[in-house]
């Protein structure tokens, strides 16, 4: 079992940025893959970013890649996403989720444990 819970949301300037971050319970964390998704009103969970178990492999939504850097410290069992250059289109509730395979999913059914999320809001 593990819990996640994000922090580092909050409200900033069209071209700012923001780092968030994902801190895990339980000692299996740094044997999953994790992931970044959002949510704005009314859409369904959109993937961001995905990280391998060992940090060596990552992969970005087109939407975001470039600006949006996602990491991790299995020592401090902790998943980061860098976010820079945010536009408006960009606010949403940001999710951290862990899948219990090493390797990164794309999409959220493949997810077994989610964080209750931290909304960002990007101002123009």
């Amino acid at each position: 079992q593990v819990q996640l819970v994000e922090s580092g949301g909050g409200l900033v300037q069209a071209g700012g940025s923001l780092r968030l971050s994902c801190a895990a319970s339980g000692r299996t964390f740094s044997s999953y893959a994790m992931g970044w998704f959002r949510q704005a009103p009314g859409k369904e969970h959109e993937f961001l970013a995905g990280i391998s178990w060992n940090g060596r492999r990552t992969y970005y939504a087109d939407s975001v890649k470039g600006r949006f850097t996602i990491s991790r410290d299995n020592v401090k069992n902790t998943v980061y996403l860098q976010m820079n250059s945010l536009k408006p289109e960009d606010t949403a509730a940001y999710y951290c989720a862990a899948d219990r395979n090493p390797y990164i999913a794309t999409t959220s059914n493949d997810y077994d444990y989610w964080g209750q999320g931290t909304q960002v809001t990007v101002s123009s």
